[in-house]
């Protein structure tokens, strides 16, 4: 498996989602049962927050990459809400094939207007990556201007 393809991004992507869900979980025993800080849900609700976001920002570029279905790419989105259902996801696409070794929209033209800006960051990955961690901030920081879950 290549350097950074679809299946290792993902597969790093949807492990780091799984494990920032085992820190909220964590705190949220320590915080409810034991009750004895709050630090654990503050630390990792935000750090499974920023994975959570990142796994979708993931998500939809490898599905629009790999021209995974809506059902799937919904799937797969879906994946996330769950605690480690991430990590089930990433292993049945991999069975199936549907992750890949090779960025498709690297070598072959994109087609369409969704898969056009996705082609153009994966072609120049360094702006890709901060393209990307960009939108992670962005959308991480609105759902911190929404509020937490429980608001």
């Amino acid at each position: 498996m290549p350097r950074w393809s679809p299946h290792r991004l993902f597969r790093v992507v949807a492990v780091t989602e799984a494990i920032t869900w085992t820190l909220l979980l964590v705190g949220m025993f320590l915080k409810y049962v034991t009750g004895t800080t709050e630090l654990g849900v503050r630390v990792g609700g935000m750090l499974h927050g920023v994975a959570f976001v990142a796994y979708a920002v993931t998500t939809v570029v490898v599905a629009l990459d790999r021209r995974w279905s809506l059902g799937r790419t919904i799937l797969g989105l879906l994946a996330a809400i769950p605690p480690f259902l991430t990590i089930w996801f990433d292993l049945a696409m991999e069975k199936r094939g549907a992750l890949g070794d090779r960025w498709r929209l690297r070598e072959e033209e994109p087609r369409g207007p969704l898969e056009q800006p996705v082609a153009r960051l994966l072609r120049r990955p360094l702006l890709g990556l901060g393209v990307g961690v960009l939108t992670v901030a962005a959308l991480t920081g609105l759902a911190l201007a929404v509020g937490p879950p429980t608001s």
